[in-house]
């Protein structure tokens, strides 16, 4: 499996349209793509605007398929609207352990 780690620094003023652009973008990851196991997404509790997400792939073919989906072309549309430049840091790996 592959996890795909993200951070990122929404824009002041842009919180609603990014909120609206990442819960698209998880609800259509998650039921239209077959190989994302799961996509979380969490809000830092001291800053509002600070956002981490969570996806689980089946493996790297799925990962691969995810960016090559409509809907991820559209999440590139909305980064580039309400996210700090920068900001963003993905992170790849594969995961060792899970505690269910």
């Amino acid at each position: 499996m592959i996890a795909l780690i993200v951070s990122l620094q929404v824009r002041p003023g842009e919180l609603d349209g990014f909120t609206e652009a990442i819960t698209e973008n998880a609800l259509r990851s998650f039921t239209d793509e077959p190989g994302c196991l799961y996509f979380d997404v969490a809000v830092d509790e001291e800053d509002d605007h600070h956002f981490v997400f969570y996806e689980l792939y089946r493996d790297r073919e799925a990962l691969d398929a995810h960016r090559a989906a409509p809907h991820f072309a559209r999440w590139r549309e909305a980064v580039a609207r309400h996210v700090v430049e920068g900001s963003q840091h993905n992170t790849v790996a594969s995961r060792l352990l899970h505690h269910a």
